[in-house]
């Protein structure tokens, strides 16, 4: 089937098949690598990006479900080389160690801030973020990081 995406500003027209994932056509197709797959079962949240800008995970998401929509990838909230004031507070406050986690972080966290009421508390930015593993940090400085970030969002 022939799939129509908007990645990153870019349309894209891509020959899938029936059961392809999002994941797998952003990083096999695209190269767009940043979308990382952990776990492939939803479980770790390092695929997440944003599909008609809300978070989703790339990993359950079929292509074919998302045909005709908007995707941003880590590779595209950056402007230029002005980071996205998440990868801001991200690298300001130490909220990584490996990395594997960090994009998908990262989206989720944005999506976070962008569509909370109010500005968000600590535990609030834990609750949100439960669908993202990271096993190096411990969550503390993202925590802070997300807290940074939505003041500059």
């Amino acid at each position: 089937m022939k799939v129509d995406l908007t990645v990153n500003g870019s349309q894209h027209t891509v020959d899938v098949a029936d059961n392809a994932l999002l994941s797998d056509v952003l990083r096999e197709t695209l190269g767009l690598t940043g979308t990382h797959v952990g776990c492939d079962t939803s479980q770790c949240g390092a695929c997440t990006v944003h599909l008609d800008g809300r978070s989703v995970k790339a990993c359950t998401v079929l292509a074919g479900q998302a045909d005709g929509g908007d995707v941003t990838t880590i590779e595209g909230i950056a402007n230029g080389d002005d980071l996205h004031p998440m990868q801001v507070a991200f690298r300001a406050n130490h909220a990584l160690q490996c990395g594997f986690c960090t994009p998908g972080m990262i989206m989720s966290a944005i999506d976070l801030v962008q569509t909370a009421d109010s500005p968000l508390s600590a535990e609030e930015v834990r609750e949100g973020l439960e669908g993202n593993f990271c096993r190096c940090t411990g969550y503390h400085n993202i925590v802070k990081a997300v807290l940074d970030a939505q003041a500059n969002m």
